[in-house]
């Protein structure tokens, strides 16, 4: 009798599990945007479930590798001990992401004179050979000195930058300077366009964790 309800109990256990996998693969096979996406998330407050974005230029790790070979709608299912994770990709694009370097002037602690001043000693500098990088060391009233000024990629609407808009708009020629003033935030720019507008391929995951029954 033992031995019988052990084994409807181990049955009962495994067709439970069955179950839930077989769950979880239907949800998914009716999810295709972003939208069903975040509105799953939404039902499931109970789970761990969320989206997650990956950057072909970030993001170099084997699973992200794997990823990225897969159409959208494409699913991918990891599994341990603990849990058994899924991957569906919802949305795959190309975005365009940007570059600079830049100085920053604080208007609270300089004069506008002084600020003019040091624009005008950035440029001159630059154009007699002095890397922008130094300037940046410097000049710069930020703590992007420490990197040279570097900003790193940043794509449109990151809203990483109070010149975000200005100089994704901007056309001037590769090398060259420019300047933004923000008197009404009292913050002004030398900005060097060092590097030219590069696409990185994105995709939206969704990803879920299941843990597995012990």
């Amino acid at each position: 009798m033992k031995k019988k309800l052990l084994l409807f109990c181990i049955i009962s256990s495994l067709s439970l599990s069955l179950w839930a996998q077989s769950e979880i693969e239907t949800d998914l096979a009716n999810i295709e945007t972003t939208e069903q996406a975040n509105d799953y998330i939404r039902t499931k407050p109970q789970s761990t479930q969320k989206i997650v974005v990956f950057n072909e230029e970030k993001h170099k790790t084997v699973l992200a590798k794997e990823l990225f070979k897969m159409n959208k709608g494409g699913v991918k299912i990891a599994h341990n001990d603990y849990e058994k994770t899924y991957y569906k990709v919802i949305d795959n694009y190309k975005i365009p992401y940007y570059r600079v370097r830049y100085i920053y002037l604080n208007g609270n602690e300089m004069t506008t004179e002084a600020i003019e001043t040091t624009k005008e000693q950035i440029v001159i500098k630059h154009k007699q050979g002095v890397p922008f990088s130094f300037l940046a060391k410097q000049y710069s009233m930020d703590t992007s000195a420490k990197r040279g000024g570097d900003t790193g990629w940043f794509k449109s609407g990151a809203n990483r930058f109070e010149f975000e808009n200005d100089v994704t708009s901007n056309t001037d020629d590769l090398n060259s300077i420019f300047t933004i003033e923000y008197p009404e935030n009292q913050s002004y720019y030398v900005i060097l366009k060092c590097f030219e507008p590069k696409t990185i391929s994105e995709i939206k995951v969704l990803k879920i964790i299941e843990p597995i029954e012990s």
